[in-house]
């Protein structure tokens, strides 16, 4: 993507890419994929391709690769100040996941200067 200055980006359930806008909205990401060179490739210069990306897993990564499976959250009724809600909110989708890793974040540090 050519957006340098992305602070924000979430996928959508339909594989869209969309970009926060300062405003609170958001846009489709620029797509750069020049998909005509690559209808163009084999198979074979593709894996190629695919195989040189230093971003490729090494095969011998997924011989001990096991599957992290988030925690149950716990559904609970919380009061907090109207203006913060609305500003999570203005983040989009996924707030209250955001209230939950702000909070989480802080109960690790408490936890690190508390000590074992």
């Amino acid at each position: 993507m050519s957006d340098t200055d992305i602070t924000r980006a979430v996928l959508t359930s339909d594989g869209q890419v969309l970009i926060a806008q300062p405003d609170g909205s958001y846009r489709p990401a620029a797509d750069e994929s020049d998909w005509e060179r690559v209808r163009a490739m084999s198979e074979a210069e593709i894996e190629a391709n695919a195989a040189a990306d230093p971003d490729t897993l090494p095969a011998a990564f997924w011989d001990t690769a096991r599957p992290i499976y988030p925690r149950p959250k716990e559904r609970i009724t919380v009061r907090l100040d109207a203006d913060m809600v609305a500003w999570f909110r203005r983040q989009g989708r996924g707030y209250q996941t955001r209230i939950n890793a702000v909070l989480r974040s802080y109960y690790e540090r408490a936890r690190r200067q508390a000590g074992p």
